[in-house]
């Protein structure tokens, strides 16, 4: 097989970096490589189309490397050559982990795991609120909306609620033991009713809707076996939910319960309901939903029943979305579920990369304007700007530093942009998070994009335009 000859394209300012970076790659892996520093500062800055008539591919190149922050339709470089062109990480300090990554990346549409969100009180709600958390919990990968009912029942509206859910095209579950209620919803399309046991199997097997089966109390295993048993036998379609426990209330042996249902039951459906958990716990949602469908996936458990109603697990919906996804690959291929997928490592990052300081002192020496690039370092904060390096542990005493030094002759919009990179900086430094300067801290599936701000627009727009007719002077 003949040696991958990989064209790597950046600006002046990371040229010596990348060189360094990739050529320890390319001894370790095994590949070619050429570098192209267009005549730009900043490779955050290139597009597409600015860099379509200065692309030069040397002969023999089989893949060009783009800078991941190159943003913009491809086709106008790719047009001019037959060599694909892809986008690299956005950092740099990434390439290792970038060329590691399996050749065909995992298929994330594949899972088997059922997502019902529940809406909690939902007489309580007026009519369009209960359709815009319908809504947001499809768009985040509810597959059913299950409309969660008083327990004292005697709601008149539910026909109409359920209706109304039906209508935006979603499928919808009920969550009541009111007869009255169930009928009604029912009625209006609800396709599966939580909960059915002794006391009210006999009316819910009339109902021909699918039934959610559970034991009359939790350690009353016996009776979850004769309600299904005579659910079965009335031909009714069911699922079986052994009931999750909180933490210190017989989470344990809980999960023995769910194990024994799939023993008895080996190809039954089963339910959990992870709410118990999630809602009841001091501590963040997404490591509890990864390993509760982690188990499900294992045994075999095709639906969860979730809620995101406490602050900690407003986003229960879209991780349990991506966990299903994660422990489907992992069991399918036996693999461990990790290095794959990041939208669950939302507190801390899974790698954090550094230039340290002797990199920096080299970087700033080749940086002739006065714009200021910020790194948050292991150990502290750094300004470079105009062949200078300035650094500190606290950021207070970086922007005194800059203000002694006379560069701060600066306008109330800069000191505040600033301080509100120098606080992101902070927070990553204090978590164990990569900074990345006018980047977004990555939050996982939580990430908010910070591009579109208007003030970063605006500086990008003049700096590549300076960085074009820089370049036609070259």
């Amino acid at each position: 097989m003949e040696k991958e000859q990989i064209h790597f394209v950046t600006g002046r300012l990371a040229e010596p970096a990348l060189r360094e970076i990739v050529g320890r790659l390319a001894e370790r892996i095994g590949f070619g490589f050429t570098v192209q520093v267009m005549p730009i500062t900043v490779a955050a800055l290139l597009t597409p189309h600015w860099m379509a008539s200065r692309l030069e591919v040397p002969p023999g190149t089989t893949r060009i490397l783009l800078p991941g922050f190159c943003a913009g339709d491809l086709r106008p470089l790719q047009d001019r050559t037959e060599v694909p062109i892809e986008l690299g990480p956005k950092d740099l300090r990434d390439l290792p982990a970038f060329f590691s990554q399996p050749a065909t990346p995992p298929d994330w549409s594949q899972y088997d795991i059922e997502i019902l969100a529940e809406i909690n009180y939902a007489p309580r709600l007026h009519r369009h609120q209960l359709l815009d958390l319908a809504r947001q919990y499809a768009a985040a990968g509810a597959d059913l909306i299950d409309v969660g009912c008083e327990p004292t029942g005697g709601w008149r509206g539910v026909g109409d609620a359920v209706r109304a859910i039906k209508d935006l095209g979603l499928r919808v579950s009920i969550d009541s033991f009111d007869r009255e209620e169930v009928e009604a919803a029912v009625g209006a399309g609800a396709e599966l009713v939580l909960s059915v046991n002794s006391g009210n199997r006999e009316w819910a097997a009339d109902t021909g809707a699918a039934l959610v089966v559970i034991p009359d109390r939790v350690e009353e295993w016996e009776r979850l076996e004769e309600s299904a048993e005579y659910l079965a036998a009335r031909g009714c379609r069911w699922r079986a939910d052994p009931i999750l426990e909180p933490i210190g209330l017989g989470f344990a042996g809980s999960l023995q319960r769910y194990y024994a249902a799939r023993q008895r039951w080996p190809e039954a459906e089963v339910l959990m309901g992870i709410g118990n958990v999630t809602e009841l716990s001091d501590c963040d949602s997404a490591g509890i939903n990864f390993l509760l469908l982690a188990i499900c996936q294992e045994l075999g458990i095709h639906s969860v029943l979730t809620t995101q109603v406490i602050n900690w697990a407003r986003t229960s919906v879209a991780e349990c979305d991506w966990a299903r996804r994660l422990v489907k690959h992992a069991v399918s291929g036996r693999v461990p579920p990790k290095r794959l997928l990041d939208r669950l490592v939302m507190l801390r990052d899974p790698r954090v990369t550094s230039f340290g300081r002797e990199t920096l002192a080299a970087l700033a020496e080749q940086i002739k304007d006065a714009n200021l690039r910020l790194f948050a370092e292991p150990d502290g904060f750094y300004a470079l700007a105009e062949r200078q390096l300035w650094s500190a542990e606290d950021p207070f005493e970086l922007f005194d530093l800059l203000s002694q030094s006379g560069w701060l002759g600066i306008d109330p919009s800069h000191a505040f942009y600033l301080g509100y990179e120098l606080c992101k900086a902070e927070i990553a430094r204090q978590l164990g998070k990569q900074y990345t300067q006018d980047e977004a801290l990555s939050w996982g599936l939580a990430t908010v994009d910070e591009r579109k701000r208007h003030r970063l627009k605006r500086r990008r727009n003049r700096d590549a335009g300076e960085g074009a007719a820089e370049g036609a002077g070259d």
